[in-house]
C-alpha cells in the first residue's frame, strides 16, 4: 500500500482540529465521499481483501432463506413481507436465499426485497447478481425502508460500524485518537482530560481492566432503530458477525488488505478496517427498547441446528468428487471451530417483536455473558 490521499486530508485534519477521535477515523476511512474503501471498489472475493460466508458456499445463503421461511410462519404466514438485508456485499447472500424461498410460493409472492448499500460498484453487482428478481428496491440507509412486517438480515454489517475507544490511564479513561507523530506518521495517543464519569457506564468486567487497557463500544442508535423496529412493526433481525458473546476490555480495531491483517493507521480508504461486535452489548440495547432477543449463539452451532449438514449431504450426493471435496471443505470453514474455521469466531443473535417466543437455531435460554 502506497500514501493515500484520504491520509493527506486525515493529517491536514488533524493539523487544524487537533487528534481525531478513532471513530472519526474509522469513519472517513470507510464512507469518506471520494476516498472511503466502501464507497469506490468491490472489496470482496479472492481477488478482493476478504471473503464473507456467502461467498463461501451457497449453502449458507439457502439455509438464510430457509430460517427466513420458519420465521414467516412463526409469524403466522403475512400476506407482505419485507426482507431486508443490511449491507449484501454481491448480492451472493439474497440470491441464494431466494432460490430456496422459491419452494415455497406463498411466501416467495409475498416478499418484496429491500437491499441496504451505499457503495455504487455493489450495487451495480447486486442488480446483476438479482436481474431476475421483482420488487426489489436499493435504500441509503434502514430509514429509508418503508415500514411493514419485516425480517431483517445483518451479515457482517455492524463490525464495519465506527467503534468508540477507550484508554484507561492513572487519572480515568480518557477517548482514544489518532494523531501525528514527531516523524510524520500516524499514531494512536489519548485525550488529555478523562472523560467525566465514564466508569458509571461500563461492564462489570471492564470496570477492573489495568492500566493501559483499552475499552471498545458502539453507540446503540443503530441496533435500537432495527429493534425498535420489529417491536413495532412484526418480524425479525438475524445478526451474524465476529465478536465476542460478553462485553470486556480489548483493542481489536484492526485493518485486512488481500486476506492479511494490516496496520489500520496506515494508507487509510485503501484497507478493510473493522473492530469486533459486542454482542452482550446489541442484547442489552435491544432488551431495553423492548424487543425479544434469541441467543447469541455461535455460528458453527447456528448453522448446524438449521441443517447445514443434511444440506451438504445432499449436494454431495449429485456431485462429482471434486465438487463435493469443496462442499466438504466450504463446510469445515464455516462450522469449524479450529484454525481458519468461522465456527466459534462468528456469532449469530436474534432480535424479534416480543411474541415471537422461538426463532430457528436460537435459544431463548442461550444469553450473552452466560456463555464465554
Amino acid at each position: 500500500m502506497t500514501d493515500s490521499p484520504l491520509l493527506n486530508e486525515i493529517k491536514a485534519l488533524i493539523k487544524s482540529s487537533g487528534p481525531m477521535p478513532v471513530w472519526r477515523y474509522m469513519e472517513l476511512c470507510l464512507m469518506h465521499p471520494r476516498y472511503g474503501y466502501y464507497v469506490s471498489r468491490d472489496p470482496l472475493g479472492r481477488e478482493g481483501d476478504f471473503t464473507t460466508a456467502p461467498e463461501i458456499s451457497q449453502m449458507f445463503g439457502e439455509l438464510l432463506g430457509l430460517w427466513t421461511a420458519s420465521v414467516w410462519k412463526h409469524m403466522g404466514s403475512p400476506q407482505f413481507l419485507r426482507l431486508i438485508e443490511l449491507g449484501p456485499g454481491r448480492g451472493t447472500m439474497m440470491a441464494d436465499a431466494l432460490r430456496a424461498l422459491r419452494v415455497l410460493p406463498p411466501l416467495y409472492q409475498a416478499l418484496h426485497i429491500h437491499m441496504v448499500e451505499v457503495n455504487p460498484v455493489l450495487r451495480e453487482r447486486q442488480a446483476a447478481t438479482l436481474s431476475a428478481v421483482r420488487n426489489i428496491t436499493w435504500h441509503d440507509g434502514i430509514d429509508d425502508v418503508p415500514d411493514g412486517p419485516s425480517i431483517i438480515l445483518a451479515n457482517e454489517y455492524f463490525d464495519v460500524l465506527p467503534v468508540r475507544q477507550m484508554v484507561r490511564l492513572e487519572n480515568g479513561w480518557h477517548e482514544r485518537v489518532i494523531e501525528i507523530d514527531p516523524t510524520g506518521k500516524l499514531q494512536f495517543g489519548a485525550a488529555p482530560e478523562p472523560t467525566p464519569r465514564f466508569e458509571v457506564l461500563l461492564p462489570p468486567l471492564v470496570r477492573a481492566a489495568p492500566i493501559g487497557a483499552v475499552y471498545e463500544w458502539r453507540p446503540d442508535g443503530e441496533i435500537m432503530k432495527l429493534a425498535t423496529r420489529v417491536r413495532d412493526q412484526d418480524g425479525a433481525v438475524l445478526i451474524i458477525d465476529y465478536g465476542h458473546l460478553r462485553s470486556d476490555a480489548g483493542d481489536t480495531f484492526q485493518a485486512i488488505v488481500r486476506h492479511s491483517f494490516a496496520d489500520p493507521l496506515k494508507a487509510p480508504g485503501q484497507a478493510d478496517v473493522t473492530a469486533h461486535v459486542d454482542f452482550q452489548a446489541l442484547a442489552r440495547a435491544a432488551e431495553d427498547v423492548g424487543a425479544r432477543v434469541h441467543g447469541p449463539v455461535t455460528q458453527g452451532d447456528f448453522l448446524k441446528r438449521i441443517g447445514i449438514d443434511t444440506r451438504a449431504a445432499a449436494l454431495m450426493q449429485k456431485a462429482t468428487p471434486e465438487v463435493a471435496t469443496d462442499i466438504s471443505v466450504a463446510l469445515k470453514r464455516l462450522t469449524d471451530t479450529g484454525r481458519g474455521g468461522m465456527g466459534s469466531m462468528f456469532k449469530v443473535l436474534g432480535i424479534s417483536e416480543p411474541r415471537l417466543t422461538g426463532l430457528a437455531g436460537l435459544s431463548d435460554l442461550e444469553r450473552a455473558g452466560e456463555t464465554s
